[in-house]
């Protein structure tokens, strides 16, 4: 019998209706990917682990709801763990290049297992700190649950690039959860900061969770 988190795949076909059959079969593979993978090293909660569409793939997604990516943009995923946000987002935007870095050599592997099992020619993950990464500069840096805003703003913004493609100038696109108006004021005066509820999704679980965007 087909896996339970597999057959609710199809929430992401309900808020992404544009995505191929291609990109519907990728999606529909991470369950049991990650399932496999989080046996022999653990990169999700044993808790969510049957969440995975929603608490892990589809918010991830969410940044997608905010920022269009343009082909070839250049995107960071700092602190990626097990691959949120960036294997999803690279699902959904297969013209677009994705470095995915996290300090554990071990999340890297399951990384790096997972998109080769997908076919996902536009990801490079390595094991990196955010304060160590010497090489290009990207349009976005994003991330997920990694640290409070200011110290995202101290490791991202030298990682940004100054000229700005999108309609959004370049930045820090963060998935936060919880209360995060004191996390924000901590951050210098001069910077432009957005604040946006995960309301376009319809699950008790985004109810608290938010988009941090901090122009670079």
């Amino acid at each position: 019998m087909e896996h339970r988190s597999a057959l609710r795949m199809d929430l992401i076909k309900k808020y992404f209706p544009e995505i191929t059959d291609d990109q519907a079969i990728q999606f529909a593979q991470l369950p049991d990917l990650y399932e496999e993978w989080n046996a022999k090293i653990n990169v999700v909660s044993r808790k969510d682990i049957e969440q995975l569409p929603t608490r892990h793939v589809l918010h991830s997604l969410a940044i997608a709801k905010f920022v269009k990516f343009r082909s070839n943009a250049s995107i960071l995923d700092l602190g990626t763990g097990g691959g949120f946000p960036g294997i999803p987002l690279a699902i959904l935007y297969p013209n677009v290049n994705f470095t995915l870095i996290d300090g554990t050599a071990k999340k890297i592997l399951v990384v790096n297992e997972v998109a080769n099992a997908l076919g996902l020619k536009n990801v490079k993950a390595m094991q990196y700190r955010a304060e160590e990464w010497k090489g290009e500069k990207f349009d976005y840096v994003v991330t997920r649950a990694v640290a409070k805003v200011a110290k995202l703003y101290e490791w991202a913004i030298p990682l940004i690039k100054r000229n700005h493609v999108h309609a959004s100038p370049n930045g820090i696109i963060a998935l936060k959860g919880g209360n995060l108006e004191a996390e924000i004021l901590e951050l210098p005066k001069k910077s432009y900061t957005e604040l946006i509820p995960i309301d376009f999704f319809d699950d008790p679980f985004f109810d608290e969770k938010s988009i941090v965007y901090v122009q670079g």
